[in-house]
């Protein structure tokens, strides 16, 4: 069952600047014209290639995923330069 939304009445600026309001639920889209004039914003997310080859290394996800659901295996690390608090 597909959820209709009623249309919203959206003015163009003299810039063609519009204001999304509440109707905007995300911070970035993808916007694409179609042929006949249609603008489509379509929800996006910024990820770096690091983390693009992470999402798709289904080893990876599925070592995330079981320290995720075990925290008590969780090990913490020195960070690198760290300095001693002793004084």
């Amino acid at each position: 069952m597909t959820s209709t939304i009623a249309p919203t009445f959206v003015q163009i600026d003299a810039r063609k600047r519009a204001s999304l309001g509440s109707m905007a639920k995300f911070d970035q889209y993808l916007v694409r014209e179609e042929p006949n004039g249609t603008i489509i914003f379509e929800p996006a997310i910024i990820m770096t290639p690091a983390e693009r080859e992470f999402v798709n290394d289904p080893e990876l996800v599925a070592a995330l995923a079981r320290v995720n659901a075990n925290p008590e295996r969780r090990r913490t690390r020195e960070r690198r330069g760290a300095r001693s608090s002793a004084v």
